[in-house]
């Protein structure tokens, strides 16, 4: 396996000196790969650096932690280290990576443990590990201690199946690990996953909150509206948690997008219970969801433990109705953007017309504009194209990994269409609006309003 590439070596001498295979599949607790640097494409704006690897939460359906191993996180060092290098090198966009990211905890005093996880996982065993405990409330940020912060708890009302102290207190945390990586460069956008819901304390939110360049965009996966049903997932949470903590992500940071993932037909999911996620999908308003029919993978709990008991065709059913719930409140969202203003990165040429460009806003929206030339953004409509800084910079089409400010004309589900008003950088555009979009002034008083076009796309056309 990939974690065993160091002994490479040993592999190959063993080989070549018996002439008899060799194989090591062992799952590491230590190896986070932190001395690798991936080789990447020259010119790439966009890069994704892994901090953390593994995953201990054991949810019922999840094959995870049984391949992926125990959590263990990288050196902050090493990965302020490869931030730096990517900013040097024009990355305009960096992804932190975990298959349970924010759950992220460093401490350099980190014993050396070699047992193997999965063999310790499937035999039950548990190594230090404590029955589920209860979700403790949120504290106030974390003031820094030696060589790390204190624990400040989960989210209020989200546990887990081991104690989570003993492990993260005195350890650099992912609210740190994120501050620190965002201030490396302040016109490098961040963002980050896949995330656990429990692992969203104030910290995290207010680091996102203070930060303009980390993106207001948080992957909250749900995995069901039902409290019976989440208890079956072992996902340490029950509905009305999970709706606390969206709407104290709301309250702390405003307009941040939500996205999920969700799961259909579980083993024993009744049709209350599928009721209750689709009331959820309606209730929250997701801008982006990963929907799918619940699939059973050898070797987890759900499959050692429960009953994939939900016919395949109920399956399909209830999660085109999830489906369906998403479009709806989806599209609602989406014209919502019908007059805003976006920042939004360029990631190049449209792949459906080559005049045209696309570009991802702060909150993982897709924007496709005109590949026209324009001035430097100056905060109005007006001076985009024609304002004294033109004259000085001069007009040029956007480039691949250049902010743009885009005012959004029409939409569909699924992308928006939008006029580019001009480059800008990422602190330019947050000094003159306070965010990473701002509401335009829409409607016949600024000559322009909104209708619904053919195919349920929204236009914008000159007021009558």
């Amino acid at each position: 396996g990939p974690d065993a590439y160091r002994d490479l070596p040993n592999l190959i001498e063993a080989v070549s000196g018996t002439g008899q295979k060799a194989i090591n599949v062992q799952l590491s607790v230590e190896e986070t790969y932190a001395d690798i640097i991936p080789v990447r494409k020259e010119g790439t704006h966009a890069a994704f650096v892994t901090i953390m690897r593994g995953c201990d939460n054991a949810c019922a359906f999840c094959i995870v932690p049984y391949t992926r191993g125990r959590e263990r996180s990288r050196d902050p060092a090493s990965i302020e280290y490869e931030v730096r290098l990517l900013s040097e090198q024009g990355v305009k966009e960096v992804t932190l990576l975990g298959q349970n990211v924010n759950s992220y905890s460093y401490s350099a005093q980190d014993g050396g443990a070699t047992t193997d996880f999965l063999a310790q996982l499937t035999a039950g065993t548990d190594d230090g590990r404590v029955a589920e405990t209860g979700g403790a409330a949120v504290a106030e940020v974390p003031a820094l201690g030696v060589g790390g912060t204190s624990f400040s708890g989960y989210a209020a009302g989200f546990s887990s199946r081991y104690a989570p102290a003993p492990r993260r207190e005195g350890s650099m945390q992912f609210a740190a690990l994120l501050d620190r990586v965002a201030a490396v460069d302040p016109e490098m956008r961040v963002r980050f996953t896949s995330p656990h819901p429990k692992d969203f304390p104030d910290a995290v939110l207010e680091v996102i909150r203070n930060r303009p360049n980390v993106c207001a965009c948080l992957h909250m996966p749900a995995q069901s509206g039902s409290t019976t049903t989440l208890d079956r997932m072992a996902r340490g949470y029950t509905r009305e948690a999970y709706l606390n903590l969206i709407a104290r992500v709301k309250e702390i940071i405003p307009g941040c997008a939500i996205t999920t993932d969700i799961i259909a037909g579980f083993c024993g999911e009744t049709e209350e219970e599928h009721a209750d996620t689709v009331s959820l999908m309606k209730r929250v308003g997701y801008e982006q969801a990963f929907m799918f029919a619940y699939s059973e993978r050898a070797g987890t709990s759900a499959a050692r433990k429960l009953v994939d008991d939900v016919p395949e065709d109920v399956k399909l059913r209830r999660l085109s109705e999830v489906i369906d719930a998403f479009r709806t409140t989806a599209g609602e969202r989406q014209k919502a953007e019908v007059g805003r203003v976006h920042l939004c990165l360029v990631s190049g040429t449209s792949k459906k017309n080559p005049r045209e460009l696309t570009g991802a806003t702060d909150t993982s929206k897709w924007a496709i504009f005109a590949d026209d030339p324009v001035g430097i953004y100056g905060g109005g409509e007006a001076e985009a194209s024609m304002g004294g800084a033109e004259t000085e910079k001069g007009l040029a089409s956007p480039r691949a990994g250049e902010y743009v400010a885009v005012l959004i004309t029409g939409c569909t589900t699924g992308s928006l269409f939008g006029r580019c008003l001009g480059r800008t950088t990422l602190s330019a555009f947050q000094a003159m609006h306070g965010g990473a979009w701002v509401e335009a002034e829409v409607g016949p008083s600024a000559g322009v309003e909104a209708e619904v076009g053919a195919g349920g796309a929204l236009a914008v056309g000159a007021a009558r």
